[in-house]
């Protein structure tokens, strides 16, 4: 069985004190690491004080980002060697908010998950498909070309230790959510794609979230299906109550 992972994606919110705070009001009611895994990807100027602040808690720290480069003239950018070097567990790699709006390429991403892999950084690879792709009836097509090249060229052992994430585009941050049907759907071709590439082991191993408008309202919900294993989750990470719903309900899932 594989056990349901839950990661916050703060994306650009949260003052510093704000980022503490959180931490401070979760540490003590976190579930069992047994159960759940539980992440919160937090803006990287606050990584080096959150990976501090959860030494002795079962929360791990992730990136929202990083370049595939360990060094180089890349000004404003953050390597994977640093996110190692300060013990970051996880990076949300791929997401659609930095392929539609920063033009990240497939090719990139693949980079990416190499460089994370490289430097022992667990990749949450994030696909997924617009509102028009999915009215066309392309969103299977659509997900499985971004899985397909952001995994290109690696082994079946490397590709069952990552985490892929389903996030279709027209419901993040929307208040749209897919029904737990159509995302159990399409995490399971996401699911049929690794089959096909890597193997029925790594295909029964491999984690998959979906993200879009997940709240403690449908979690339970989303992760009674099949090919759901966890949330990428936005809105509801932010405020450590429903975060800690999100969790609970992930641990007795």
């Amino acid at each position: 069985m594989r056990k349901p992972i839950i990661a916050g994606n703060w994306k650009m919110y949260k003052s510093f004190d704000e980022a503490i705070d959180f931490i401070d009001a979760i540490r003590n009611a976190l579930p069992d690491k047994d159960k759940v895994d539980a992440v919160v990807c937090a803006p990287a100027i606050y990584l080096p004080a959150l990976v501090v602040e959860t030494e002795e808690t079962a929360l791990a720290i992730g990136a929202q980002n990083m370049h595939f480069e360990n060094e180089g003239a890349f000004t404003g950018e953050i390597s994977p060697a640093m996110l190692a070097g300060i013990n970051v567990d996880y990076v949300i790699l791929g997401h659609s908010e930095r392929r539609e709006m920063f033009n990240e390429t497939d090719q990139a991403v693949n980079k990416k998950v190499r460089a994370a892999l490289t430097n022992g950084i667990v990749p949450i690879i994030c696909c997924g498909e617009t509102l028009e792709e999915r009215e066309a009836g392309s969103t299977a097509q659509k997900v499985a070309g971004q899985i397909t090249a952001a995994l290109a060229g690696f082994t079946a052992e490397e590709v069952a230790h990552m985490v892929l994430a389903y996030e279709p585009i027209w419901a993040i941050g929307t208040g749209k959510t897919a029904t737990a049907d159509d995302a159990n759907e399409t995490c399971g071709a996401i699911r049929s794609v690794v089959e096909e590439l890597f193997g029925t082991e790594t295909a029964a191993e491999v984690r998959i979230q979906y993200g879009g408008s997940v709240k403690p309202e449908n979690i339970v919900e989303l992760l009674s299906k099949e090919h759901i294993d966890g949330a990428l989750v936005g809105g509801a990470s932010l405020q450590a109550d429903s975060y800690l719903k999100l969790l609970e309900a992930a641990a007795n899932a």
